[in-house]
This record gives structure tokens, C-alpha cells and sequence, in this order.
């Protein structure tokens, strides 16, 4: 099944009147002297297109987060923050997503509003679900949970409920996570929460289906849908729930029914280009047709599946779709491609199944359990206990069926022995690596985040953009941290999408994305952190100039950033742009033109500029290239 996480619930906004309503928000705004109102405005005009045109919502949701940060109002800034982030998540830009999430995390403990906390660890938990990370996502939920259960939040307690019951459900634990998903029917309906008692109904069909109760599932999500519907969801919601009705046809066998609700859902998403779920509906129709037999038309829909999960990082479905079109191309005849893609879908469940994952979600369930159950801890302690002791009787046993072994292919099990232990070794070198990487990231995202704090303080312009450029070299080191703990690679860092990711966050902290355009035209390659760190610095440098003095009175403009290894071995570095040719982006006595020389020194390298037609700025080193 390919099932479409529900990410946030948008406001739920007929689009009969919705251009009279932006436009009369619109005309407000521009009349509005006070920054407060302007914030208010700004946020409602976010809700207003967030389930009809993301762009829109983008445009404001940016307005929003450079009004707050002028104004220095910390009340607003983590909002703005958790607005675009959420935006990004729905258009599936999930390392965007996860730099505003934190940004907004982290103001939102600034000025202790538990509440902002939880609605945001509620989105970094989907985040994590995306990526296929189930333990951290179950974190984040019952974390959430807990703050809303400190401020007494039914709603936000109810919203936690149906998340946690997802979690479960993908590490196959689906009794407890029906006791969640009836937990959220059942509280809803208690307390006259409508618009949650759909997505309650949805996670219950969602375990239903997950236990081949078909029937059931079926029954649960047309009650979601039929509620949906009569309460006026968005088109982006109401694409969700038609693709969840499609699954229970599909299990059912009912598959020209399935086609329809199918069809009708993409045609939603389409209509408001909600990206989110376009890859799952696109697997179904592949998957529905394979069932059918139609095997030509089949593929075209999983292939296109695999090509967009793959470059959205979507871990969640990847397995099942290789799977997929493995069985097309072997019914199709073409045994060598169903080989290839066979043996994907094969590394791709090795690489996802954890069993430490698993003991970690245990764990962190029982935790919060057990919070809640004070009054029974001496039962729990006994319980314990003699779980305990059973434990040990299991470890007795097996050291003695060990001995055994070992008596009968001692030699054997020695060499065993010595490789799982390099292997344990290994996974847990690169585990502690990973969580160093993080925390450092995490590290630098607080000191950007103070450094905002404080900018938003200075009256003295000059100060503000040089507390800026603090803040956005920060932020180049920080990302090459979070290549590092998310990539496979622990030595490497992939330069196309680091520097992908580098320029649009510094285009944001500007807001220039849609007066100046960047182009990356290189290849991937991958180089070593002592050599990411300086170029990233130095593109930061390089850009941000190019940014404040290329491209005056607000000309638009391009900037193209260009990588690569040469044959013989010398790496070149190219950063160009077609301002007004006097950026003076390695000239002066400034201090990011001396960082820009200290790097290039570093480095080993050499570097020149040429001004013709805008900028050009050259480099060329020897590095340590990975690959």
C-alpha cells in the first residue's frame, strides 16, 4: 500500500470567494503601517493558500519571515519559521523543511510556548517518517504528546494520538496502533473534534488494511471521506483521502474502482500542486494495473514512481515500487532488468529493517508509559523482575547451546565471532560518527539562531548585514554537517547538492529568490569535509557579494557555480555572475575578502578574476577527491 502521511491539517477554506478574500488581505497589507498587524495579515493570507496555490503561501510565508526577524518579534518568528517549513515538507523539499523546523523549534523554547514546540515536533517527526526514520519520528510524536498533555490540549493530544498510531504502524505493531487510532476516534468524538475524528477513521482503516481486515478499512475511510467532504477539507486533503479509499478498493480486488478514486485524487493534487502525494498515487496507478495485467501501462507509472521517490529521498515505499517493477519487467519478458531492479529492492529492505530501531520505538513507548502510570510502579517493578529473571534463564540456556557450538566447530565459530564483531564494531563507529555530525549541526543552527536573535537587537545597519554574513557562514558549516549525518558516506560530502542547498538558504536570508537566479552546472562529486568546509565558505563569500552589490536597484540576475575535476587531478572552481562588473568580491580590505585569501591559502590554491559582462571569479587546487 502506498500510504500518504497527513501532514498538517490546513485551514479548511472553500475556493468559491477565495480570490475576494486574499484580495481584500492583500489590500489591508499594503495599507498597514504597524509590523503586529502586518505579521497577522501575513499569516492569514499563509492559511489562506496553503491548500490551494503553495506558491502563494511560499511568497507570504517569506515576507513573514523577513518582517519578524526585522522587527525583532520572537513571538512571530518561530510561527513564520513552522509556516515554510511546512511549506517546503509539502512540496517534499525535506532538507529545507528540517533547517526551518529547527529554526522554529528553537524560537519557540526561547519563549516557552509548549504548544509551538509540539506542532513542530510533530512535523519533524513526518520528516523523519519520510526518510524512513521510524524511531525518531515516534520520538518526536511522544515528545509532542507530552507537551500537549502538560498544557492540557485535548486537540493537540488528539493529533498526537493518530501520529503515534502511523508510527506503529510502520514497524508492523499494529495492535498497539489501533488502540491509538480508536484512542483518537473516541476522544474526537468526546470532545465534538470533527475535522481530527476524520483522521482518526483514516488511521484505523489505515491498521485495518495493514492486518488485511480490507472490509473494514473500507468502511473507515469512506466514513473519513463522507466527513471530509460535508466539513469543506481542501483539495490537498481530500486528494489524501481519495487515495486511501483507492487502497481499500485495490486490496479488495475492486481495481476499476480503485482506478477512479485513484484518478480523481491526482487530479486534486495536480489542481493545487500539492507535490506530496503525486509519487504514492502515481505507485498505485502503476500497482493497479499491474494487478489488472496491463503490464505496458504499468511500467510507465512505476518507473516514474521509483524516479520521483529516489530523487525525494522517499524511503518509506522505495522497497515495495523496486519490488514492483522487478514483476513488470519479468512479465514483461525482461528478466535482466527484473534482476537489477530485484536486487534494489533486496539492499533497499536490508538497509531499512532495524532491528535497533525496533528496541529503540520499544523503549521510548514504554517510557512515556510508564510517566503516565505512576500509581502502578511497584506492579511494574515486579514485572520486571521476573522478566528479568527469565531473561537471564534464556541467557543461561543459550550460553549453554553456545558451549556446545563451540565444542562441536570451535574453529568455525571463532572466525564467525571475529567478523560480527567487526561488523558490530563498524555499525557502531558510524552510528557515534553520525551522532556527532548531528549534534554538531544542531550546535551551529543555536549559535544561527542566537546571532538572528541578537541582529534583530542592533539599530546600526552595518552591524545587522555583518551580523548577517556571521550568521549565513554559520549556517555553510552547519549544512556540511547535515550531509554528513544523512548521507552514506561519512568521509564525503556530495558538492551539486550541498551547494544547491548553501545558495537557496542564502538567496532566502536575502530575499532574492526571485530576483537573482543560481545555477549549479557541475556533476556529482563528492570531496572530503577539510576541503567542503573552505569551499563552502568561500561560495557563501563570493555570493553574498555578488548579492549586495551585482545586481542594484533591484536589476534581476543570474549567478552560475561550476565544479569540477579536471584529468589531471587539479579541481577548478568557477563563480560568475552577470551584475554590473564591480562587485569587488576579492578586491578591498573588507574581512570577507581576507577570508576569501586565507581559504584559497589553505587550500594550496590559486585564484583570479575577471570582469567582463558581470564577474568571474576563478580557483584551482589539488584536493583530497573521494570520488
Amino acid at each position: 500500500m502506498k500510504k500518504i502521511f497527513l501532514l498538517f491539517l490546513f485551514p479548511f477554506q472553500l475556493l468559491i470567494g477565495q480570490n475576494t478574500l486574499s484580495d481584500s488581505l492583500g489590500t489591508l497589507l499594503s495599507k498597514e503601517n504597524s509590523s503586529q498587524k502586518k505579521l497577522e495579515i501575513l499569516s492569514e493570507l499563509v492559511s489562506e493558500f496553503n491548500g490551494s496555490d503553495l506558491k502563494k503561501a511560499m511568497e507570504y510565508a517569506r515576507k513573514g519571515v523577513m518582517l519578524a526577524e526585522q522587527s525583532g518579534n520572537k513571538t512571530w518568528q518561530p510561527k513564520f519559521y513552522e509556516m515554510k517549513g511546512r511549506i517546503h515538507a509539502n512540496s517534499l523539499e525535506l532538507d529545507s523543511a528540517s533547517i526551518y523546523f529547527n529554526k522554529a523549534l528553537n524560537g519557540y523554547k526561547i519563549t516557552d510556548n509548549k504548544k509551538g514546540q509540539a506542532t513542530t515536533l510533530f512535523k519533524i517527526g513526518w520528516v523523519h517518517k519520510k526518510r524512513g526514520e521510524v524511531d525518531k519520528a515516534l520520538s518526536c510524536d511522544l515528545d509532542a504528546l507530552k507537551l500537549m498533555e502538560s498544557i492540557g490540549d485535548k486537540l493537540g493530544m488528539v493529533g498526537a494520538y493518530s501520529r503515534i498510531s502511523d508510527d506503529l504502524i510502520m514497524h508492523g505493531r499494529h495492535k498497539e496502533a489501533l488502540n491509538y487510532a480508536l484512542k483518537t476516534i473516541n476522544v474526537s468524538k468526546e470532545n465534538g473534534f470533527k475535522e481530527d475524528l476524520a483522521f482518526g477513521y483514516t488511521a484505523a482503516g489505515t491498521v485495518s488494511i495493514h492486518t488485511g481486515k480490507n472490509e473494514d478499512a473500507l468502511n473507515y475511510f469512506e466514513k473519513a471521506l463522507d466527513l471530509a467532504a460535508k466539513l469543506g477539507f481542501d483539495p490537498s486533503s481530500l486528494s489524501d483521502f481519495r487515495n486511501n479509499k483507492g487502497n481499500a478498493l485495490k486490496r479488495l480486488g475492486r481495481y476499476k474502482e480503485a482506478l477512479t478514486e485513484y484518478h480523481i485524487a491526482m487530479d486534486l493534487a495536480k489542481k493545487v500542486n500539492y507535490t506530496n502525494p503525486i509519487s504514492a498515487l502515481t505507485a498505485n496507478l502503476g500497482e493497479v494495473n499491474l494487478r489488472m495485467g496491463n503490464y505496458s501501462e504499468a511500467l510507465k507509472f512505476q518507473l516514474e514512481t521509483v524516479r520521483l521517490q529516489e530523487k525525494d529521498g522517499d524511503l518509506a515505499n522505495l522497497t515495495e515500487n523496486y519490488g514492483h517493477v522487478s514483476t513488470i519487467y519479468e512479465k514483461l519478458g525482461d528478466y535482466k532488468s527484473a534482476l537489477e531492479f530485484q536486487k534494489k529492492a533486496r539492499k533497499m529492505r536490508d538497509s531499512t529493517a532495524a532491528i535497533e530501531s525496533d528496541k529503540a520505538m520499544a523503549e521510548m513507548l514504554t517510557k512515556y508509559q510508564t510517566e503516565q502510570k505512576e500509581s502502578t510502579i511497584s506492579a511494574q517493578e515486579r514485572q520486571i523482575s521476573q522478566q528479568k529473571t527469565v531473561q537471564w534463564l534464556s541467557v543461561g540456556l543459550v550460553v549453554l547451546l553456545v558451549g556446545f557450538l563451540i565444542f562441536g566447530y570451535h574453529s568455525y565459530q571463532l572466525r564467525t565471532k571475529a567478523n560480527k564483531l567487526l561488523l558490530a564494531k563498524n555499525a557502531e563507529n558510524e552510528l557515534l560518527l553520525k551522532e556527532i555530525h548531528h549534534r554538531v549541526k544542531n550546535n551551529l543552527e543555536v549559535v544561527s539562531s542566537l546571532l538572528a536573535l541578537q541582529s534583530a537587537q542592533l539599530d546600526d545597519q552595518h552591524t545587522k548585514d555583518a551580523m548577517q554574513e556571521g550568521q549565513n557562514r554559520v549556517m555553510s558549516i552547519g549544512i556540511v554537517h547535515q550531509k554528513l549525518y544523512q548521507g552514506e558516506n561519512l568521509g564525503a560530502i556530495e558538492m551539486k547538492d550541498y551547494l544547491i542547498n548553501l545558495s537557496e538558504s542564502i538567496l532566502d536570508s536575502f530575499g532574492a529568490e526571485k530576483k537573482v537566479t543560481v545555477e549549479c552546472a557541475m556533476e556529482k562529486l563528492n570531496v572530503d569535509i577539510d576541503t567542503a568546509v573552505p569551499l563552502g565558505l568561500i561560495v557563501n563569500e563570493l555570493l553574498t557579494n555578488t548579492l549586495k552589490y551585482a545586481f542594484p536597484d533591484d536589476k534581476h540576475g543570474k549567478v552560475q557555480i561550476k565544479l569540477e575535476k579536471q584529468e589531471n587531478g587539479l579541481l577548478h572552481l568557477e563563480v560568475s555572475d552577470n551584475g554590473v562588473g564591480k562587485s569587488g568580491q576579492t578586491h578591498g580590505t573588507g574581512f570577507g575578502s581576507q577570508l576569501i585569501s586565507l581559504l584559497t591559502q589553505q587550500l594550496g590554491g590559486s585564484m583570479r578574476e575577471v570582469i567582463q559582462d558581470g564577474t568571474r571569479v576563478y580557483f584551482d587546487f589539488y584536493p583530497s577527491i573521494t570520488s
